[in-house]
């Protein structure tokens, strides 16, 4: 059984897979992390191996360190002993996201080119593939609940409310029309833009939307062609099952040196 990890800056998220089906997935919050809520969560399923993409690296050290001691074996680390096998046309390619890859070349293999990806997490991200199925950028924008609470945080007046649906458009009190903002405001942006970005790439190009705000986002975008929220979990395990077919593991080299390959 594979144990595939997206650790994200609010949740981690685990996948179980047995070969290409996942079994369940599940989070735990990042900030309360323990490997005995790990453990809670999985029970007496024998973990074979583990494979983790991270935008935190300081967790990432804690579950590598808990993960060795458990399973007695070293999991993948995308990143740092794996490459994304996808062409990164960003300017600086070690500046994008390990998970926004992992999105793409998910996004890629399960639905074709040109793809944008939406991932509606912690920060709001667009993936932009193009039709040659090349990693081209994409923009990053505060979140949901990030917006709710910089309201809060940075006005005199708007108080601390949680994220959901809107009753109603127009809000007629302080609570509705925060909602109604946020939410409708952010549905606005995203259909606004990816009709842009498909001036760009091509007007056929498909819109794949996850993250853990997806459930409640999704009904606001008329653009979402389709809702996929374990992407980056089906992209972690395909990255891992098909390992030795498609990239090269990161050459590791003296003095804590690497050397970044990717393999067409």
């Amino acid at each position: 059984m594979l144990l595939a990890i997206d650790i994200g800056n609010t949740n981690i998220t685990f996948g179980l897979f047995q070969k290409r089906r996942i079994i369940r997935s599940f989070n735990i919050t990042t900030q309360g992390y323990s490997l005995k809520k790990l453990k809670a969560k999985l029970g007496r399923i024998k973990i074979e191996d583990t494979i983790i993409c991270s935008v935190v690296p300081k967790i990432s050290r804690v579950l590598e360190r808990d993960l060795r001691i458990w399973i007695s074996k070293r999991p993948y680390n995308i990143g740092k002993d794996i490459i994304v096998p996808i062409r990164n046309l960003y300017r600086i390619p070690k500046q994008v996201g390990q998970d926004r890859l992992v999105n793409a070349y998910a996004g890629v293999k399960l639905y074709g080119s040109p793809l944008i990806v939406v991932d509606f997490g912690t920060a709001i991200t667009f993936d932009i593939i193009s039709k040659k199925k090349e990693y081209l950028g994409g923009m990053i924008i505060p979140g949901l609940n990030i917006s709710l609470e910089a309201l809060n945080q940075r006005t005199a007046l708007l108080p601390k409310i949680k994220l959901g649906k809107p009753k109603e458009f127009i809000g007629r009190d302080t609570r509705s029309s925060m909602l109604s903002g946020i939410v409708y405001g952010f549905g606005a942006l995203t259909d606004d833009l990816v009709n842009r970005i498909r001036d760009k790439i091509g007007r056929k190009a498909q819109v794949i939307a996850t993250g853990g705000n997806i459930s409640l986002i999704s009904k606001y975008c008329k653009s979402i062609n389709r809702v996929d929220s374990e992407l980056t979990l089906k992209g972690l395990n395909m990255i891992y099952s098909q390992k030795n077919e498609e990239f090269e593991f990161v050459l590791q080299l003296p003095g804590n040196q690497r050397s970044d390959v990717w393999k067409p």
